[in-house]
């Protein structure tokens, strides 16, 4: 039994492919999520650091994902975090105005 994202990356068609397509996509939604809820700002060095040790960590979630409902779990937390910052953004700009006025 796979999970909904393994079958639509086509793992059970072709294996190699669909692990691939599968990685990347685990690899681009937790980037987003890091970049949503945890990112600070960092030298480039520990940047690189960061994302190479980000990259290396996807690996083990991939071979989870097979089975496991990561990539949807991360599309979620994606969304919910993307509403946060919103949201975040939104008070912000409503405080502004407030001490403006």
């Amino acid at each position: 039994m796979l999970s909904a994202f393994a079958e639509l990356v086509g793992v059970h068609n072709n294996i190699e492919r669909g692990m691939l397509l599968l990685y990347i996509s685990i690899v681009i939604l937790t980037i987003i999520v890091f970049n949503l809820g945890f990112a600070r700002k960092l030298s480039i060095v520990k940047t690189i650091i960061v994302y190479i040790l980000l990259f290396i960590g996807c690996s083990p979630l991939t071979l989870l994902a097979v089975r496991l409902p990561i990539a949807e779990g991360l599309v979620i937390t994606a969304i919910v975090l993307g509403i946060y910052r919103f949201r975040m953004y939104q008070q912000r700009k409503e405080r502004q105005n407030e001490k403006t006025d």
